[in-house]
């Protein structure tokens, strides 16, 4: 890799599987994960071995005769489709490889079937183990080691050494910029304002927790009702304005739609008290500025994963308050029900939620970096030991791609918020009315009956679809719930175009999501089309575009993205 490679990357757009695009979490702002849980759960599961001595024995002789067909070289154990560690010829074709790849492959398979799977066990028990031994089977892959990975020897033989000096000065300066942990993302071709959430617009409404962002139309005419976007608290808002061609808001303005989109600011621990009654009330404030901007006495309304649960809290204080100022809302990759086995729960224990507010609390904040790093260990294939081998075995640096560089741009949450969330967490008050109070006011989400449609990805490690699917149940209006063929980020980006993208719709909604999914309809292409059109028919007539942004009472100021989006952690 030459010096002007290095100084000048080109700006790459990933593949739908890309793995890390998989496994990038988004707005997770809830448990954490303490390493002592991780022991813990490795030393039940040895209590667990110990009591069960003849499964251990029959598993381990089964294991001694998968390791003599290994020795034998007449083993058919290979690696899964979708693990890329060995596609390197020389784990398949060299004797020796092939051997210590299999010898791997089956002792890991050994230590996932003792994983406790009984019936009466509690599934979180389950995916506790599975994670602890996925943990420790990783970190044991030959390729993780420069001496066994035959790429990396490669590398260096043809590089004259030159892999192994710059491996090691992308260790030492991910040791000192990036909390020791492997970049993710080559940043140096980003920035926001340039090349990302470039969609113009202006500043029309500026608060201590959020902006409020008027983008420009581009149409002569738009709809009457106003669009008001609700990201989430720890991430920054441009996940939906990512790039030209790639933003949902390029798409929606491009359709008419009067776009307004919320941005966070970035607390710091003298903000530890914004908690979800401010953030609501913030959400309010910024519908008040929409509809008086665009004359609508109403606002459609769209929320993303920790966003959307703001938003159907906002939506249950509006019913319970009788204010009709939301007409419609859309809610993606959003989980209301956390009873529902699920990624983002899997540590979820009352004892667990205590630890983490109490560090929140302590600090002021939940620091966005902190959690990004200790939610990289959940996927550590594709989020941790994926980039340990690029960066540091082979020397190269990380791809710059547009998405994990949004992801690798979090904010803080306050410790009030943050305690507000593991108490929705924990407690799962959201499926029962008046199960949790905010602004004064019981929600009841049943009460809410405005027109509602959810989006869910069906590869999503982090909201599960089922999970997600279960709001269908919980709201008391017209329901329309789509199913996209991705994971959790590229369900939300995913412009039309994208020939392999499928999206699933189906007219009744049964309790159960299995049903759902087999009566379901599979349809080609991206659901913002389809959701195009639905919010098409419920966002009135369409008038002349206006002239200029913002009005007398809220003027516009400073030009899109604003000034809190560039607020680091």
């Amino acid at each position: 890799m030459d010096g002007a490679a290095k100084r000048q990357p080109e700006i790459q757009i990933p593949e739908e599987n890309h793995p890390a695009l998989n496994a990038i979490l988004g707005a997770n702002p809830f448990v954490g994960l303490d390493p002592t849980q991780v022991v813990g759960t490795l030393t039940a599961l040895l209590a667990h071995l110990a009591s069960e001595p003849s499964t251990v024995a029959a598993r381990a002789l089964e294991l001694w005769l998968e390791l003599g067909q290994v020795a034998a070289g007449v083993s058919t154990v290979a690696p899964e489709a979708g693990d890329k560690r060995f596609a390197d010829p020389a784990w398949s074709q060299h004797p020796l490889y092939r051997r210590m790849m299999q010898s791997y492959l089956a002792w890991r398979t050994a230590m996932h079937d003792l994983v406790n799977q009984d019936e009466s066990v509690e599934w979180k028990q389950v995916e506790q183990q599975k994670f602890a031994v996925t943990l420790m089977t990783e970190a044991l892959a030959p390729t993780n080691a420069f001496w066994l990975n035959p790429a990396a020897l490669k590398r260096a033989f043809d590089t004259a050494g030159m892999s192994v000096v710059w491996g090691l000065r992308n260790f030492i300066s991910d040791l000192w910029s990036n909390g020791g942990m492997p970049s993710t993302v080559d940043k140096r071709p980003f920035e926001v304002g340039k090349n990302l959430a470039v969609s113009p617009g202006a500043v029309v409404f500026r608060s201590p927790l959020c902006e409020v962002i008027q983008y420009a139309p581009t149409t002569d005419k738009v709809y009457e009702r106003p669009l008001l976007f609700i990201p989430p608290q720890i991430n920054k808002f441009y996940i939906m304005d990512l790039a030209p061609g790639r933003s949902f808001v390029e798409y929606a303005v491009k359709h008419g739609l009067p776009m307004f989109t919320i941005s966070w600011r970035n607390p710091t621990p003298r903000d530890r008290n914004w908690g979800l009654d401010e953030y609501v009330s913030a959400c309010k404030d910024a519908i008040t500025a929409a509809c008086e901007i665009s004359g609508s006495p109403d606002c459609n309304v769209l929320g993303v994963c920790a966003g959307g649960i703001t938003t159907s809290l906002m939506l249950g204080h509006l019913a319970a308050s009788g204010d009709k100022r939301v007409n419609a809302a859309t809610l993606l990759v959003t989980m209301l029900d956390t009873s529902l086995p699920s990624m983002t729960g899997m540590f979820a224990t009352e004892d667990a939620i205590k630890a983490a507010r109490d560090r929140s609390a302590e600090k002021g904040v939940l620091d966005g970096g902190d959690m990004a790093r200790v939610f990289a260990w959940l996927r550590p294939n594709d989020l941790v030991w994926n980039y340990w081998v690029n960066n540091y075995l082979l020397g190269n640096d990380p791809a710059p791609f547009d998405i994990l560089y949004w992801n690798a741009d979090p904010t803080n949450l306050p410790a009030k918020l943050h305690a507000g969330f593991l108490d929705l967490f924990l407690r799962n008050p959201l499926t029962r009315g008046g199960g949790v109070t905010v602004l004064g006011t019981p929600i009841d989400l049943g009460a809410v009956k405005n027109d509602l449609y959810l989006v869910a990805g069906m590869t999503d490690h982090i909201c599960m679809w089922r999970a997600c699917y279960r709001a269908t149940q919980m709201f008391g209006g017209r329901i329309e719930f789509v199913l996209g063929s991705s994971g959790h980020i590229q369900s939300l980006v995913n412009p039309p175009g994208n020939f392999k993208a499928r999206y699933y719709v189906g007219a009744r909604l049964p309790e159960d999501p299995d049903q759902w999914i087999k009566g379901a309809a599979e349809n080609k292409g991206s659901w913002w089309d389809h959701w195009l059109k639905w919010v098409g028919a419920r966002s009135g007539g369409e008038r002349p575009a206006p002239k200029s942004l913002g009005s007398e009472l809220y003027k516009a100021g400073e030009p899109a993205p604003g000034l809190y989006v560039h607020e680091s952690h």
